[in-house]
């Protein structure tokens, strides 16, 4: 039965009177790019995190390729990645000519599985991708103990996870690297745009001149020592942020624990409701951590059917991800296919991402779980 009611989304973007007023300020100044809004945004989210060094590119993308090049990822490399991730989180490592190893997930949370990461590992691997899956921090621990006696990197790829914690420590904390993405659906938005944060003071300057061609100073730096003169070093690329793109950003990021807490009602409500369903069931959630719901995902039976049926009733459900092993480009390139990842691929054929987002009310979080239970459980009676 289709529906006359406004589709409720699985995401938007949140913008607010003092965002608006932030980017306008901005606009009416003398510095749209590579101005004094880029830094206060790293200082700021540095601060929030409680880490030495932020630094801001173009996107979330661009965060992960900058991450790959900073880490010193070359061709010849391997590089392991989860299965059940976007498609960026493996294509930053081809980037650097280096080889994703596509490996499999735990089945209850959908994080990437240390036992599996210790099969595949091997003295090519130069760096291991932590996906936080919906806003859930990976076991960090595990995967230091298997990557630090081998002199591997650990980047965490925290898309998913601004504002999460893991046994105490902020996620952004955790990792030699971690890349945060700041995309219109995420849990603060400048647009377009990302975040990398380390404590290593080498990799942090590699990281700035990388979104800047590889040159030493951009333009606000040589005029504050008024001087022409200016070298690169290495190879860059142009994944700058704008200034009034990190106006936002900051703008955003003074409400973010209000964005979180939201987002964690909305996550208990669903909890709530879900604990008494048979064919609806939340993904498992590891002690001593605090999740950060980016994403809210189930596993339903029949996902097909009830997707469409959830859609036509004006919940804008989604599904996160095809694994990345059964990417056509994976398969051809690198000859993965069905079977190599069995747990991300029985999810995949189940997972359901309902809607998620700091704007919603627990109204709305009603009309999801009374539209899920009819679809879901009426219908199996």
């Amino acid at each position: 039965m289709a529906t006359n009611r406004p589709i409720l989304p699985y995401a938007r973007q949140s913008v607010s009177a003092d965002d608006i007023q932030a980017v306008v300020e901005v606009l009416r100044s003398d510095w749209l790019t590579t101005g004094p809004n880029v830094e206060r945004f790293e200082r700021a989210f540095a601060e929030f995190i409680g880490i030495d060094h932020a630094v801001a590119v173009a996107n979330g993308t661009a965060a992960l390729h900058a991450a790959m090049s900073a880490a010193g990822i070359q061709a010849g490399d391997e590089v392991i990645v989860p299965a059940m991730t976007f498609v960026a989180s493996a294509n930053a490592a081809l980037y650097q000519q280096a080889t994703p190893v596509i490996v499999d997930v735990d089945p209850a949370t959908l994080l990437i599985d240390p036992k599996s990461v210790e099969k595949k590992i091997s003295a090519r691997t130069k760096a291991i991708v932590a996906v936080d899956y919906a806003g859930q921090p990976c076991d960090y621990d595990a995967l230091r103990r298997i990557a630090e006696p081998r002199g591997v990197k650990l980047i965490a790829d925290a898309c998913h996870s601004l504002g999460a914690e893991y046994k105490g420590r902020k996620v952004g904390s955790l990792a030699d690297l971690t890349v945060f993405s700041f995309h219109p659906v995420k849990h603060i938005t400048t647009g377009e745009g990302g975040m990398i944060t380390t404590v290593d003071d080498e990799m942090a300057e590699r990281l700035r001149r990388f979104r800047n061609h590889g040159i030493n100073a951009d333009h606000r730096e040589r005029g504050e020592k008024d001087t022409w003169r200016y070298e690169m070093e290495s190879l860059g690329y142009n994944y700058r942020l704008t200034d009034f793109q990190c106006a936002l950003g900051q703008s955003q990021l003074y409400t973010l624990p209000e964005r979180i807490a939201r987002r964690r009602e909305i996550a208990r409500a669903y909890d709530h409701a879900f604990s008494g369903f048979a064919r609806a069931t939340p993904l498992g959630v590891a002690a001593e951590i605090l999740h950060a719901y980016h994403l809210y995902v189930i596993r339903v039976f029949d996902r097909a059917r009830v997707y469409d049926a959830l859609r036509r009733r004006g919940i804008g459900v989604n599904v996160h991800y095809l694994p990345v092993h059964l990417h056509n480009y994976y398969r051809r390139t690198f000859g993965y296919g069905p079977g190599d990842c069995p747990a991300a691929e029985q999810a995949y054929e189940e997972i359901l991402s309902l809607p998620m987002f700091s704007d919603m009310t627990i109204d709305d979080a009603c009309r999801v779980i009374e539209v899920v239970a009819a679809e879901v459980e009426d219908h199996a009676a």
